[in-house]
């Protein structure tokens, strides 16, 4: 049974929740992000100040519809010229493996294609990442090329909006 789950943009008190993710090696283990030194609450609301208000990005928060827990974040970033890049994680360990990261980006993209009227999205995936990769595999992302231990993924809007 998939967890209920709806989005809705990141806030500044985010912060409060996520900065824990942050820290967590495992939650970024296959991902270019490296952490140098401990991230406080701090830190990261200044990080989002700066980032909440950037035209070219949709930053948004992945919440359990019953609680209303904030479980994960999912995003649109370099938006222009018909495309963006796509990242998404889920920082609630107990929500890996439930359905969530499928459901999010099917709702993500639709938001793309259809209110941004964007027409290609692309993401990076780490090769050893294998539910990362399924789950954009059965969204309709498509590996175009590979760059080391990063796989480069892209959809366009012509498959999301006629297979879902």
């Amino acid at each position: 049974m998939n967890t209920q789950i709806y989005l809705r943009p990141l806030t500044l008190k985010d912060a409060d929740v996520s900065y824990k993710w942050r820290n967590d090696p495992e939650v970024w283990s296959y991902t270019k992000f490296v952490l140098k030194d401990p991230i406080t609450a701090e830190v990261e609301k200044q990080w989002l100040l700066n980032k909440l208000n950037l035209t070219n990005e949709k930053r948004f928060a992945i919440c359990v519809k019953n609680t209303n827990e904030y479980i994960g974040n999912i995003q649109l970033l370099d938006i222009g010229n018909d495309s963006a890049e796509f990242h998404l994680f889920i920082g609630e360990k107990k929500y890996w493996g439930k359905g969530i990261g499928y459901n999010a980006s099917l709702m993500l993209l639709k938001y793309a294609f259809y209110n941004l009227n964007l027409k290609h999205i692309f993401l990076e995936v780490h090769s050893d990442n294998l539910a990362a990769y399924s789950i954009y595999k059965k969204v309709g992302f498509q590996p175009v090329s590979q760059q080391e231990d990063f796989i480069k993924m892209v959809i366009n809007s012509s498959v999301l909006l006629t297979e879902n």
